[in-house]
């Protein structure tokens, strides 16, 4: 099994007044030629944005976007005519494809909105654009990893999914548990980044937005400690 660590300390960070970022790949004025991307995984930016302000308008092609509020709540509105709010609990995925323009807001003028957005790689490109989002909280499991995204090969209609064999779990430990996440597919890597809490990986203990890169394994052992959240990108590493 091959790792690589990437504490929070660690992250780009930028302060443009109305947003904080910390960006875990290069991104807009962070580059760091050693942290480009995990495989297809492009972009996972931990943003805290003013009440009020946000991304206007602006286009993106062929990339897989996932968006996780944490605190608050995004107004989203697209070229694809969807206009409403995704909230702290839900999460969203959009296939930008041949093309979409979309803004984002905080939908409070008086609280900061907290967010993950994750950008991947698509295995198919100028697909149609399309947008889903759904609440977390029905599609988890305590104390596992509960799958909330999933390749479009793999997913039923009530499902999320994206145009990449990559998958998201969610896992919300309540109690302390020594547990494996199985790779479903041998080529694929795993980007395991804690939300809150704490997580024993190969050694290596992991505390709020550390994370890891592991690949050429087909399992992760690993144990959580109590009232933990993690979030677990499987991702094809070619």
């Amino acid at each position: 099994m091959n790792k690589i660590l990437h504490p929070a300390a660690t992250r780009g960070t930028a302060n443009y007044g109305w947003l904080q970022a910390k960006y875990s790949f290069s991104f807009a004025n962070y580059f760091d030629p050693n942290r480009l991307q995990f495989g297809s995984l492009r972009v996972l930016n931990d943003d805290v944005i003013a009440p009020g302000m946000g991304f206007g308008t602006h286009p993106h092609k062929n990339m897989e976007i996932v968006t996780i509020p944490q605190l608050g709540a995004v107004k989203h509105k697209d070229s694809m005519g969807n206009n409403g709010i995704v909230a702290a609990g839900d999460i969203q995925v959009m296939s930008a494809g041949s093309g979409v323009e979309h803004s984002e807001f905080n939908a409070s003028t008086t609280e900061p909105l907290k967010l993950f957005q994750i950008w991947l790689f698509p295995e198919t490109e100028n697909v149609t654009p399309r947008y889903d989002q759904k609440e977390i909280a029905p599609l988890l499991t305590p104390n596992t990893f509960s799958p909330v995204v999933k390749p479009k090969s793999e997913a039923s209609d009530s499902d999320l999914w994206i145009h990449q064999q990559a998958y998201f779990h969610i896992g919300d430990f309540t109690e302390e548990r020594t547990t494996n996440y199985s790779v479903k597919q041998p080529s694929n890597g795993v980007y395991l980044m804690v939300i809150k809490g704490s997580v024993v990986i190969d050694n290596e203990t992991l505390t709020s937005r550390d994370a890891i890169g592991l690949w050429d394994t087909k399992e992760v052992p690993l144990t959580v400690s109590k009232d933990s959240r993690l979030l677990l990108i499987e991702v094809p590493m070619n």
